[in-house]
């Protein structure tokens, strides 16, 4: 059952003239999984997604750390509604490519470093993606994993690099990234009267800082602090949230 509070919220939000619906994708849509290559949204939460993108006056969205064209993969959104935008590498990379040039040789020299710091150490995984790499150590020991990121911000001094830190990860990015503003390129682009977000991590602090309060909805996926005015356990509520505001929406 969602909260009280929550769902009175949804219910007003429904009513906008034209809303726009955005969500993280792991632990959000996605429960969270030992290794990433095997998160699946759930498909409760996808299909009510769907639906809501193709309501008149509504759009959707889910905006990730991961690779654009991995998380076309692992949505199941290669073939997504008109309405329904996917943008990867926390908020740099849009259907269109990336809004900045790519420095390549950074990007190999950040590649290859943290791979040295990953080799030794079992459980500690390098990401490789378009336009930035992440340092994964939620497999590894507490040693291990701490040591792997003590060295990796160590090296970061000397790339010229944004660094995100998540859960258990550090990502480095060669270009500038920002879940907070890739959604306000989506909100104009909609021409959007509100905003509902859902968000697990702290990469999503930076959406929930920039939207309005009184008028968006900022959901808080789990445990920890957060500039998110409402909160809901895990991935399964998000999927109750999303199908209630279909239903609100509808009903609108």
């Amino acid at each position: 059952m969602l909260p009280a509070d929550l769902q009175r919220a949804l219910t007003s939000v429904a009513a906008v003239p034209r809303l726009l619906v955005a969500s993280d994708f792991d632990g959000t849509m996605a429960p969270i999984v030992a290794n990433p290559a095997d998160a699946r949204p759930l498909a409760a939460a996808t299909d009510a997604l769907a639906q809501l993108a193709d309501l008149p006056d509504t759009a959707a969205a889910v905006i990730s750390g991961r690779a654009l064209e991995v998380l076309r993969s692992l949505s199941g959104f290669s073939q997504a509604p008109p309405r329904l935008h996917l943008v990867g590498s926390h908020g740099a990379e849009f259907t269109s490519g990336f809004a900045h040039d790519i420095d390549r040789d950074l990007l190999e020299r950040i590649t290859a470093e943290l791979r040295a710091i990953a080799a030794d150490r079992p459980g500690v995984t390098v990401e490789t993606k378009p336009a930035s790499v992440a340092l994964h150590v939620r497999n590894a020991s507490a040693a291990d994993g701490e040591a792997a990121l003590a060295e990796a911000r160590a090296a970061a001094d000397s790339w010229d690099a944004q660094l995100t830190e998540g859960k258990a990860v550090l990502e480095f990015a060669v270009i500038q990234t920002d879940k907070g503003l890739a959604l306000d390129i989506l909100r104009q682009q909609e021409n959007a009267s509100a905003v509902v977000f859902f968000g697990d991590d702290v990469t999503d602090e930076k959406v929930f800082r920039r939207l309005r309060g009184g008028s968006d909805v900022t959901v808080k996926v789990g445990p920890g602090e957060s500039l998110a005015e409402y909160r809901v356990d895990t991935p399964e509520d998000v999927a109750e949230a999303l199908q209630y505001l279909l239903d609100a929406r509808r009903a609108a």
